[in-house]
């Protein structure tokens, strides 16, 4: 396929540049390639670009060919930007000038999006200026001098401020990527992208980025017996208490050690488990509101619609008109 034409799905321009990390670039592809509706008609296109059609050096020993040159920027409705080995080297915080040329194509209203330190890229192009945006945390102190005008998270998994995003780190790419096929398409496509490549199916844009004990120690406990318990009970009250000696644990240590694993508090961990099963219901159920709200854990349809509103910025009403056809019917439902 030579270029991007009128009649693809949502088209998804990569641009990478040499000292590419392979894994993003793979990410990318992966996840989006997954992605097809409920006939099994592919979502996006995804095209790879770079500055000089050709051989792009990795940060391994392979060299990855790139067909399209930056024109393939002007057509795309999403532009993704991984990292590249010279974000890490010293810069003055300013583009090159086949680079600040390439990415001036990019036309108004195109999404945009930074895995890692792409976000240098971005914030030199003047894309993340006032707005809210996150890197990989070793190299927030260097954003900062370079990019004060941004208000950068250096905590966060990460970032959306508008039609620009940014992700913290190579694997947070992945939390980045099905959020926006998650905003794109629903929970249903989402969830079964995650399947298929076998990773979590939602991590919050809020959650830590660093978590100080990602891999319980082998003779310490975990909270994961009791994650998994409130997942199948997100109906129900779930007091601290409770979760906690599920896992004989004081209240205390529970919360100090389920922040630890986890990188939320219990609190808010349960309130985003619980919003994305309210989606997942308005989406693919046609139970009223007040019963989402119900089985969902929030107890009544105002409590859910706040959550909601919080989370996607939309009510259950027209979540519910988003996803579902005109019939009523799911557009896309998982096998």
């Amino acid at each position: 396929m030579a270029a991007f034409v009128a009649s693809d799905p949502h088209r998804i321009a990569v641009l990478v540049r040499p000292g590419l990390l392979q894994m993003e670039l793979g990410i990318v592809h992966q996840l989006f390639g997954q992605a097809v509706s409920a006939a099994g008609d592919p979502l996006y296109t995804v095209l790879t670009c770079t500055l000089a059609p050709g051989a792009v050096r990795t940060d391994g020993d392979v060299t990855v060919n790139v067909a399209h040159g930056p024109e393939l920027l002007a057509e795309a409705d999403t532009v993704i930007v991984p990292t590249s080995d010279e974000d890490y080297t010293p810069v003055d915080g300013r583009l090159s000038p086949p680079l600040a040329a390439a990415l001036a194509r990019i036309r108004p209203g195109t999404r945009i999006a930074s895995i890692c330190t792409g976000s240098f890229v971005l914030a030199a192009a003047g894309l993340l200026k006032g707005r809210r945006a996150t890197t990989h945390w070793k190299s927030c102190d260097r954003f900062r001098e370079l990019h004060p005008d941004v208000r950068l998270d250096p905590d966060v998994l990460y970032t959306e401020d508008g039609d620009v995003l940014t992700s913290a780190g190579v694997a947070s790419g992945i939390d980045l990527c099905l959020h926006m096929i998650r905003a794109d398409h629903g929970v249903a496509v989402a969830n079964a992208v995650a399947r298929t490549t076998v990773v979590p199916p939602h991590r919050d844009g809020g959650q830590a980025q660093y978590i100080r004990r990602p891999v319980p120690e082998a003779t310490g406990s975990s909270t994961g017996a009791a994650r998994a318990w409130a997942l199948d009970h997100l109906e129900r009250p779930l007091p601290l208490r409770e979760l906690a000696a599920l896992e004989s644990m004081s209240v205390r240590t529970f919360t100090r050690r389920f922040r630890e694993e986890v990188g939320l508090s219990p609190a808010r961990w349960l309130t985003l488990q619980r919003v994305e099963r309210a989606r997942q219901l308005l989406e693919e159920s046609d139970l009223p509101v007040d019963r989402v709200a119900a089985n969902a854990g929030f107890g009544t349809a105002v409590s859910l619609r706040h959550h909601l509103l919080e989370a996607t910025g939309v009510t259950p009403t027209a979540y519910r008109r988003t996803f579902r056809g005109p019939h009523g019917t799911p557009l896309w439902s998982a096998p």
